[in-house]
């Protein structure tokens, strides 16, 4: 076991280091900052996120079905794929070109919104709208904006972090999921054309059911997005060679917000809880531990990565990173993330001559469960 083990503050700002430690000398090791066993190995990681009989999310104790309800994030096998089926059908590759050419158009309305500045902070300007503004269209929420969709997201994401730390539930969510419920209840009612329909009309879940995991996908298309979008700038925008080689050749965009995903996923940590006593990576879990995959770390695993905390853009197996998780729950939305992120990053490219990170203000990003510069302020012209 390790002497040393990294405290919430240094897993929250820069856990690289860190997790490296550990996946080389305890890959599995009691954190009691998480209170949790973290897992940092690739490998590891995998058989953990596989294995949903016996590392679940269906616990009382996972935290956005406290806020939310039961939903396809918090159920395991047929209620799980009962939950699923009807929006993953709803969100399959081959249903998405209208909502992707809904993205593209959003960012290219958002980019020249600000064009005229010569500076601004991404993630208020550009990432959070757009990722809020395809979700209210996905969901075909007719009676909502994006600033509303963002202000339920807001209150939901300070709940459920309310609830990990101080197992408190807070005001404004219930509020908030009340307001977002009532919008996709709308939404249902209206017969309005949108992929919320389409997964409606496509199972036999109750209306509660159906918004329980509207609010996930909601949750989940907000965070993973905005993330994408500004991890992938800051990671261009901080290596010059890297940013020439894309713009020489805009058809390497995709695999550079691919390796992005690598290096900092969004989604840092997803967090599972032992069903039996089971060992893994030479330690003993107990029935009813918690479990925390490390995402970040997992992705830079040097067994799996060569020079693994190096951006490169021609890395050949960077779609090897579980930035969008791994198994039964992987993210059904990673093929629209990606879209709207290629939609972002590369009209924000093009658009902005001479776009850069303003050294002036800090930018890296950080976060324990979900990691992206809290603002990334830029200049250009």
């Amino acid at each position: 076991m390790s002497s040393v083990l990294p405290t919430t503050a240094e897993l929250t700002d820069d856990p690289h280091p860190a997790l490296a430690r550990l996946r080389e000398r305890d890959p599995v090791c009691w954190l009691p900052s998480l209170g949790a066993w973290l897992v940092t190995g690739h490998g590891l990681a995998t058989e953990v996120l596989r294995d949903y009989l016996t590392f679940t999310v269906d616990d009382p104790r996972f935290t956005t079905a406290q806020v939310t309800g039961p939903s396809m994030l918090s159920l395991e096998g047929a209620a799980h794929a009962r939950h699923r089926a009807p929006f993953a059908h709803a969100f399959r590759p081959a249903a998405l070109s209208g909502i992707a050419d809904f993205a593209a158009a959003e960012a290219a309305r958002l980019t020249e919104g600000i064009s005229p500045g010569g500076s601004a902070e991404l993630r208020a300007t550009v990432a959070g709208p757009l990722a809020a503004a395809v979700m209210t269209q996905a969901l075909g929420l007719t009676e909502a904006t994006p600033a509303m969709v963002l202000a339920w997201y807001a209150d939901i994401v300070a709940a459920v972090s309310a609830l990990a730390g101080a197992g408190v539930r807070e005001a404004p969510a219930v509020r908030s999921f009340a307001e977002l419920a009532a919008s996709v209840r709308a939404s249902i009612r209206s017969g309005h054309v949108s992929l919320l329909a389409e997964a409606a009309g496509a199972g036999d879940l109750s209306e509660t059911e159906t918004v329980s995991n509207a609010a996930v996908l909601l949750f989940g298309g907000i965070e993973t997005t905005e993330g994408m979008v500004l991890n992938a700038v800051w990671h261009l925008l901080s290596d010059p060679a890297q940013l020439r080689l894309v713009r020489a050749d805009p058809a390497l965009l995709p695999a550079a917000i691919e390796e992005s995903l690598r290096l900092e996923p969004a989604a840092a940590v997803v967090d599972r809880y032992a069903t039996r006593d089971v060992r893994l990576g030479g330690v003993t879990i107990r029935a009813g531990d918690p479990v925390t995959v490390s995402i970040t770390g997992a992705n830079r695993d040097p067994d799996v990565f060569g020079d693994p905390d190096r951006y490169d853009i021609r890395r050949e197996n960077a779609a090897r990173h579980l930035a969008f998780a791994h198994g039964p729950h992987f993210c059904l939305g990673a093929h629209l993330a990606r879209a709207e992120a290629i939609a972002a990053v590369g009209t924000l490219l093009g658009g902005l001559p001479r776009l850069r990170l303003d050294l002036s203000r800090p930018t890296a990003p950080r976060g324990l469960v979900f990691r992206k510069p809290p603002a990334l302020h830029v200049l250009w012209g």
